[in-house]
């Protein structure tokens, strides 16, 4: 399950519907791709309203591609560097993700609200 960091750039009510989403998954296991097409994978400490994400137990997926962060063990990711966060799929129960969705989106349009 892969989550485009620009779903974040959108409506108020899409952005508060993935934050709470990754809330839900502190203490699991992520992958965060930057912008620069380096992959880290880590295990997920904290997340804000601005996708600026805290990981623990970081290793780099390819660490020829960036070996400087070899002996770093945790790190604060700005959420403007980042492409695309993968979860683990397991972890993500798309129908009510589905259906908050388009809960959260009628009731935005019904109240004018979107953005």
């Amino acid at each position: 399950f892969f989550v485009d960091s620009r779903c974040f750039l959108g409506y108020r009510w899409q952005t508060m519907l993935f934050v709470s989403l990754f809330k839900t998954l502190v203490g699991k296991e992520v992958t965060v791709e930057l912008k620069n097409d380096v992959q880290i994978k880590g295990i997920l400490h904290s997340v804000d309203q601005f996708m600026n994400i805290k990981l623990s137990n970081i290793s780099v997926v390819d660490e020829a591609q960036a070996p400087y962060l070899a002996p770093v063990t945790n790190c604060f990711v700005r959420g403007s560097v980042i492409r695309y966060v993968q979860v683990p799929g397991s972890a993500v129960k798309t129908d009510l993700l589905q259906e908050a969705t388009r809960r959260e989106f009628l009731k935005a349009s019904k109240d004018g609200t979107g953005r």
